[in-house]
Formats: structure tokens, sequence, C-alpha cells
């Protein structure tokens, strides 16, 4: 039963939004103007290209950031959740399922879905590095110990994943406060320095750049948007917080730290030129290289944090949306919702950056894996929102057409500048979104092929318990409960007791979990009793994708119900379900295989639902596809 928690104040959760939602997007200063200048794009560093350049990410940041997601996307949310997985449930539920467009809806979400996972990746990765990287800047000589302090430092971090960071939480908002108000008095001091950097305010400069430049200002973009990485993020996080405290995070603090930044380092191009190597670290001088490295490096820290959080709560709501087979769920904090651990998907995330980190061996390599992952989600989320906004609010088509037709131009200008770096590692996140993407839909299917073989054998419920009754079978004290799915009949593990042992416990209950393409469903409405007669009854459980499905708990709200469960009275019979190839093919083999080990190691009905192991008794059913 679901205890109230005191709401948190407008300037707390402001504060802690600082710290998770705008991490990633305040380490981009570490990156974005260094990587828009290196040498193999062939950017004459000039006047002219300097201010276009700066012209570009803050107008992006105005654009992109500050009018689509900060004003437009976090209204397109999912009872108050964000994210791509939040996105595309809501739109699955906007959408007829017998329309044509469902389908190929879905699998666009998803595919993002699978995007924001391959930037989960990238963005420790990236974000560490670019850190430690000011190494190199202060002693040339501690080039070699780059890589190594950047994996201790990730290896650190996800090792701490299974601790929680419920204390070290409360850090990250001042921390992060820190962070943005050092970025905007490095930039202040750069420009009053070489003032003339502020005509970079007005967009001409960045046409002019467009214009003069063509492809060399195509490709150059691929870099700029390195600028607007964690704007996906943000959306993410929106659940956590709420828009009002994120948007007074953004206009209030994270939005004026960046752009002054930008703005600092343009000025810093503009009077010393051969700053261009690594103009972030530059900007005051040697002696602030090493505190910027420190403070770099716990900003890199909190904003990888917060991805790898986010990835955690997506896979919890893919498990959910059943996209996903059962896995260990842990909760790290007991007054923190939402602050989970999940140990196969930290272990799989940490193996894969450490690859990142020591395949490409350094930022510049890096960012041209990191920009195609976020324009590819940033893209398919401007398409969903279209979805929602027409056929969610109804609003007119050409109003529709315009408000979202404006940022996919945008978007598709940003995705396809980053496409032209497909060989030269933006091919890492695509091959991981694609692996990623073939995983989910095996699973889905799968699914769907063992529901249609379940329908094939279904003897309905209501019929059995017709028929059992007359001739009913010896009946024992206590209380049995048999999950059952949301259309099957009998349940499989009922009959095998049945069978077995020639008895009906006293009371019978069919527990039956229905998960909604919601985030949360009220306490209030959680549970729904429907009496069938002879002591049995059928329970329904509902849960949102986003609500933590622990069955005992659930429980006790039927109390309210006047249906009372007694813990050493009541036994759990659960069916485990043995999937084995049949004769006809509903996938290719090899997916049949796949969806098979899948089953095989998927979390246990009883230990995901949090049903105690000593009362649960299991039967093995075996079902083909």
């Amino acid at each position: 039963m679901s205890t109230a928690q005191p709401k948190s104040s407008i300037a707390t959760l402001t504060l802690a939004a600082i710290g998770i939602v705008y991490g990633d997007i305040g380490t981009s200063p570490l990156y974005a103007m260094k990587e828009a200048f290196a040498e193999e794009h062939g950017l004459a560093l000039n006047a002219p290209n300097v201010l276009g350049v700066v012209s570009l990410i803050v107008w992006g940041l105005i654009i992109v950031v500050s009018l689509k997601y900060v004003t437009l996307v976090l209204r397109a949310n999912n009872r108050g959740e964000g994210g791509i997985m939040a996105l595309t449930a809501l739109v699955m539920s906007s959408v007829s399922k017998s329309s044509r467009i469902h389908y190929p809806l879905m699998l666009l979400g998803l595919f993002g879905a699978t995007l924001f996972y391959g930037d989960s990746v990238i963005t420790p990765a990236i974000s560490v590095l670019s850190a430690v990287e000011g190494l190199q800047v202060a002693a040339p000589a501690l080039q070699p110990y780059v890589v190594p302090v950047a994996v201790v430092v990730l290896v650190a971090l996800f090792t701490l994943q299974a601790r929680g960071t419920a204390g070290l939480g409360k850090f990250f908002g001042p921390i992060m406060l820190l962070w943005f108000v050092v970025l905007a008095s490095m930039g202040l001091v750069n420009i009053i320095e070489e003032p003339r950097v502020l005509a970079a305010l007005n967009p001409i400069h960045a046409f002019r750049f467009l214009e003069g430049n063509r492809l060399i200002a195509f490709i150059a973009l691929g870099a700029v948007v390195l600028a607007f990485t964690g704007s996906e993020a943000l959306y993410a996080d929106m659940g956590h917080f709420g828009a009002r405290p994120m948007r007074m995070a953004w206009f209030l603090v994270a939005f004026p730290a960046l752009a002054l930044n930008y703005l600092g380092q343009g000025a810093l191009l503009l009077h010393n030129p051969a700053a261009a190597d690594n103009p972030f670290f530059q900007q005051l001088g040697a002696w602030s290289v090493f505190p910027l490295v420190i403070l770099s490096t716990m900003a890199a820290f909190i904003a990888s944090q917060a991805t790898i959080s986010g990835t955690f709560s997506m896979t919890k709501q893919a498990i959910a949306l059943g996209f996903l087979p059962r896995m260990r769920i842990e909760h790290t904090s007991e007054s923190e919702y939402g602050q989970i651990y999940i140990p196969t998907v930290n272990w799989l995330l940490l193996t894969v950056v450490l690859s990142a980190v020591i395949g490409f061996g350094s930022s510049t390599h890096l960012a041209a894996a990191y920009g195609i992952a976020n324009t590819g989600t940033m893209l398919v989320t401007t398409i969903l929102t279209f979805f929602v906004i027409r056929y969610r609010w109804h609003l007119p088509l050409a109003l529709c057409l315009f408000a979202t037709g404006f940022f996919l131009v945008i978007d598709v200008a940003l995705f396809s500048a980053n496409v032209l770096k497909l060989l030269h590692g933006g091919w890492f996140p695509i091959l991981l979104g694609l692996v990623l993407f073939v995983v989910m839909l095996t699973w889905k299917r799968g699914r769907a092929l063992v529901f249609d073989n379940l329908q094939k054998h279904t003897i309905p419920l209501e019929d059995f318990l017709q028929s059992l009754f007359v001739a009913p079978p010896a009946r024992v004290p206590g209380t049995a409960i048999y999950l059952r799915g949301e259309t099957d009949g009998v349940p499989h593990a009922m009959l095998h007791n049945l069978a077995h042992n020639k008895v009906l416990h006293e009371r019978v209950v069919f527990l039956t979990v229905h998960i909604h393409e919601v985030p949360f469903v009220p306490a209030a409405e959680r549970i729904r009793i429907h009496p069938l007669g002879h002591n049995c009854f059928q329970l329904n459980v509902h849960y949102g994708f986003k609500d933590e499905a622990n069955l005992p708990l659930a429980l006790e709200l039927a109390e309210e119900q006047d249906m009372v469960f007694e813990g050493l009275d009541t036994s759990w019979f659960i069916a485990r379900q043995n999937v084995i190839h049949g004769p006809q093919r509903g996938m290719a083999p090899w997916r049949e295989h796949l969806f098979v080990a899948m089953q095989r190691n998927a979390r246990g009905a009883a230990d995901y639902y949090k049903v105690p192991s000593n009362r649960v008794i299991e039967l093995g059913t075996q079902i083909m596809i």
C-alpha cells in the first residue's frame, strides 16, 4: 500500500533538476566547440566562421531545446511522465489499434528507444573522456594516462550503482549549480576581453556561415549538434520533477550559463586561435586547468549517473510494456521513488562503455558516434509528437503540421549531417540500436506466438468451474492463488494440481496482472474483485508501466473489499512456461532460438512480482512456438 510522500518545494525540485536533468547537456561545452573546429572538418578558423558556429549553437539551444523540448515536447507527456518509451505508449493509446499506422508507429518509437540506449553508452564514455583529457592540456606528457584514468572512473561509477545514489544524490544539485556558475563566469571573462563575439547573437551570422561554407558547414553541423545532446534525457526525466521546475532550471540557470560559455569560447578563439585544440580548458589560463579537470570530472560523473539511471528506468518500462523479458530489479532507496538498479543492464552497459572508451580512444573519435544516436532519437520524438497533438489533443491538422514540421526540418538537417559520420564511428550506436531493436521485436513476437498457442488450448474458466462443481473435489483449508494471463482460461497450474493432488483449496483466487499504457494507476483503482461462485474469485490487479509490480502489497488493498489474505494460509501456484520449438515457423529459426534463450533466462514471475518464495508452488508447462 503506497504511502504519501511530502511534496518538495519548487526551489528544491529546481535544484534537483539542475543536478539530474541538465548534467548531460551541461557537460557539452567540454567538447562541442573543440569538435566544430577539428582539423578533419576543414573549417577555417576565422572570425566569420567563429561567429557563425557560435550563432548556430546559441540559436540551436533556443530553437531545439527551449522551444521544442522545454516548451512543446514537455507538454506531450503521458500523465506526467516523459521519455521516448512513455511517448510511444501515449501514441499507441491515442491511435486506434485497427489503424494501419498503429504498428509502424510502435516500430518507430521502439527504434527511437533503442537509439536512446546507444546514446546511454556514448554519454558516459565521451563525458568522462572529455573531462580527463584536460590532463593532457596541463601536461602533454600525461596523454598516455587519459584512457586508463577514464576507465578507472567509469568502473567506479558503475560499481557504485548497486549501492544506489540516494546518499550522493543530495550533492548533485549543488555541484552542478557550481558547474553552471563556473561556465557562466568563464564565459563572461572572455566576452569582456573580446566583446565583438556578442555579434553572434544575431542569427544572420549563422545563415551567412551556412551560405558561405555550404558542404563544410553541413559537415560542421554534425559537431554543432553536440551542444544539444541531453535534450532527450531532459524529456525522459520530467516524471521525477515536473515541467515547471525543469523549465525554471533551464531558463534561469542552464541556458544562460551554456550560452555565456559558448560565447566565451568563441571570444577565446577570436582572441587566440591557437586554443582551438581544446578551448574549454584554456578559457582562464594554465592555472585553472587542474581545478577544471576535477570539477568537470565530477560534472561528467553526475551526467553519466543521470544517463545510467534513465537507462534503468527505460528498461523497467520496456519490461512492463512487453518489449523485454523480466529481469531482477532492485530498489536502492527506501525514501526516493524511482531509484532502481538492474544488475544485468548495469554490467552489460559497463562492458559496452569500456569497449567504446578503449576502442575509440578519444573524445574526438567518440564525437562522431555521439551525434547520430541523439539526432535520431530527436527526429523520432518530433514525429511521435505530431501524432500526440493530432490524435490525442485533436488540434487542427494545419496547426499540427506547422508546429512539428518546423522542428522536423531542423531535425532532418541535423540527422543528415551526422549520417556523414556513419563510417567514422556513427555505425557504433546504430549497430547497438539495431541489435536491441531485433531483441525487443523478437521478444514481443515470441510472446505473441506463445499467447496464440495458449489461446488454441484455452479452457474457458467459468465453464470449467461450472462442470467441476457438478462433482466437486475435496476441499482443503487455506487459500490458493493462481496466476493467469489477461485472456487465459483455466491456469495450467490448477489443472496440474487437480490431476495430481485431487483436491481444491477452501478459497480459490485467480489473479491477473494488467499493465496499462499509462505510467501509474492510482491505488484506489489497483484492485478489482469478481466473485465466480463456490468461494472462487477473479482478482484483477492494475499497474501502469512505471508502477512497482508488488503483488503482496496489492493484496493488502483487497482488505478494503473484505478479502483478507493470511500469509501462512495462502499458497501461490505459478506455471513456469518452458518454450520449445514447434513444427510451424512463426519466426526465423535464429529468432526462435534467441527467444527461447531469453525465455529460459527471464526472471520468474514469483520473484518479479515480489511473491515470498516459501509460499510458491511452481509447476512447469511446455508451450510450442
